[in-house]
Formats: structure tokens, sequence, C-alpha cells
């Protein structure tokens, strides 16, 4: 299987700007790339026994081992620590943390667009010190949605993970500056713990990072194909965890960003094995390639532009899109207004048990 390993089931730690070997895709170069895209398209205006909508986020047993090949521009989680064991009568206030996308390289600019990244802070009132947790892509976001094609292999070759990341301290001018940083809730020492334990299991079974939400229309009652799994999925499934174990949210707004694609009902089209195998379908695997191709780095600002147009040509005038979900390649027809990024209301969750506030 292409398809590259990252880290264990503890790394835990800090986003840093440490350099490898310089596999990303220029984020600042295709997060534009990704909106030009949504103004163009708005202007512009399988098999049965899997057809479950939308499909289930597959988990795993365990994370793979790193693949050499998959190297981070900027280094996962360098300063990471391990989460305390906090006292059941502690006191551990809940902060909602969010700030411009690549904002420690760009500012406010992305922000200005509602391309945010989200985190969740905690304080121990019994300690007074910080910490922040968050989830996102060990080989940036260019390698998590596109892949990278290797002349030495016939299958598209993906540096896809994601995970969490926890560290002490929150960097309050980071999160106040051009973001968020608010109360959102008060829990115990206790149910902190339990939330612990959750987010480890989380972290060791939901192993990749998923960019896309993929629906029929922008239709809000729209069937929906594929749900993303990103920084701010990861911070819904805490606190949804949190309030199942007893947590009182405040009633404030909480929006998140999220990037859609748009079209009809999928089609399955198999695994890696199934279509670049030896007895695989070589027409649709030379289709994939050629989809993929337009979105690969290192480009000079001639090739930039030029895939911008192959992009284009791809999505809007043939409408077609190939989406890698739980390593199965899926056809996607795509539908006006093809693609969207949105920054919308997710209110904050209900407390499910109170019995178990333990507060």
């Amino acid at each position: 299987m292409a398809q590259a390993g990252g880290a264990g089931a503890g790394a835990w730690g800090r986003r840093g700007a440490g350099a490898g070997a310089g596999l990303e895709r220029a984020p600042w170069r295709w997060a534009p790339a990704l909106l030009w895209l949504a103004a163009a398209t708005a202007a512009a205006a399988g098999d049965p026994s899997r057809r479950q909508w939308p499909v289930p986020y597959k988990r795993f047993s365990f994370r793979p081992e790193p693949d050499p090949y998959c190297q981070a521009k900027y280094t996962f989680c360098p300063t990471g620590s391990p989460i305390p064991v906090m006292k059941d009568d502690d006191v551990i206030e809940v902060f909602r943390l969010q700030a411009p996308v690549w904002e420690f390289k760009y500012g406010d600019l992305l922000g200005h667009l509602k391309i945010m990244h989200d985190a969740i802070g905690f304080r121990s009132t019994l300690t007074e010190k910080n910490y922040t947790m968050e989830w996102y892509e060990l080989f940036q976001l260019g390698n998590c949605t596109f892949p990278h094609l290797r002349p030495e292999m016939n299958a598209p070759f993906w540096c896809n993970q994601g995970a969490a990341c926890f560290f002490e301290g929150i960097d309050d001018n980071h999160w106040k500056e051009n973001g968020t940083l608010v109360l959102v809730a008060t829990i115990s020492g206790g149910m902190f713990n339990k939330m612990a334990k959750w987010v480890k299991q989380d972290n060791e079974t939901g192993i990749y990072y998923e960019t896309w939400t993929v629906q029929a229309s922008p239709k809000k009652e729209a069937e929906k194909w594929f749900e993303s799994y990103d920084c701010s999925k990861f911070v819904l499934r805490t606190y949804e965890k949190l309030a199942e174990l007893g947590a009182d949210f405040k009633k404030i707004e909480t929006n998140y960003t999220r990037i859609f694609l748009y079209s009809g009902e999928p089609t399955y089209l198999g695994n890696e094995t199934s279509v670049f195998g030896p007895t695989g379908n070589k027409t649709l695997a030379l289709a994939i390639k050629k989809f993929y191709y337009p979105f690969k780095p290192h480009l000079s600002t001639k090739e930039f532009l030029l895939s911008l147009l192959q992009i284009f040509d791809a999505v809007v005038i043939h409408r077609e899109f190939y989406l890698f979900y739980n390593f199965e390649y899926w056809f996607l027809p795509m539908k006006s207004p093809f693609i969207k990024i949105t920054y919308e209301e997710i209110p904050l969750p209900n407390r499910k048990n109170r019995t178990l506030s333990g507060l």
C-alpha cells in the first residue's frame, strides 16, 4: 500500500518551524489556488453494497511507521509532553482556541478569508498551569490532500497522517491577536483524566487527515457523501466527549472552516491493488494519475499557472474529481458550485449526563 506512516500514538507536541526534507506543497501557493478555484467555479456556476452515506471514516488498530520519503517542512509536535494526570478535585477551565491557518508565517492573511485552525486550551486552577491540545497534519496539508506521483511506483504515493498534539502552555498572543481564546466550559480533574484516556484511543485509531466534505449541494438538507476529518472535527469530537462526561458548555457562537466539494452520487472505483495492481484497470489508473498530476509540488510560476488551468478544466469543464478516502478511490461527478469554503456555526454540545460532572 502506497501510504506513508507518521507519528506513533504517543506523539504529543507543539507545532514548530523546523525544516525537514521539504516535500511540503507550498501552502502559500495551493491555499490561494483553492480560493481561486472556489471563486472561479462560483462564477461558472459504485457498488450498491458500499453505498452507506456518508461513507464511515475508517479507523485502524495501530499507526504505521513513517516512510522516510515523507518529510515535513514544519516539524510536527517538536516540544510535546505527555498529558498530565490531574487530581480528581481539580477544577479545569476549557478554552476554545482558533487562529488563522499558517498564522505563524502569514499573520492574519487567511484569517480575512475565515480559513481557521482550531485547538483546545486547558488551565488547572490547582497548579495554575496551562495546556494546549490540537490535531493536525504530520506532513502538512498539501501532502494530506494530494499524492506524490513517484516514477518508480505505479500507484500514487500518499504522505497522509494526522495526529493529536499536546504541550504545556497557551500562546496567548497567537490565539488572541487574530483569532479566539475564550472560556467555554469548566470541568473536574477526574473528567479531564477520562477525556485524556479517550484522546489516546482516538489518536491511535484515527490516523489520516481528510480535507474535503463532499455533498450533493450547498443546501443544509443535501445528501452528504463524505465527511472531513481535520482539526475542527477533533475539537468537536472532544467537546462531545466532555459533554458525554457531564460538562456544561457556555451558550456562545462557535464557527468553523469547512471546504466543500459538490457532486452527484460518487462511484466506488477500488483500492490501490484493484486499480493499480497487475490485474488492475490500466485506463482508470492512468486517468487517476492524470487528474493528480497538476497538484504536484515544487512548480515554477509558469507550471503553477498551467496547473490551475488544468485543474479548472478537469473539475469545472469536465466535472471530474478523484477522491481517495479510507485508502480507496472514488469518482465524483462534480456539480455547480463545485467547491466552496465556508465559515459556519456548529453549536457547542449540550450536557449528556448530569450525574458525571464530578463538580
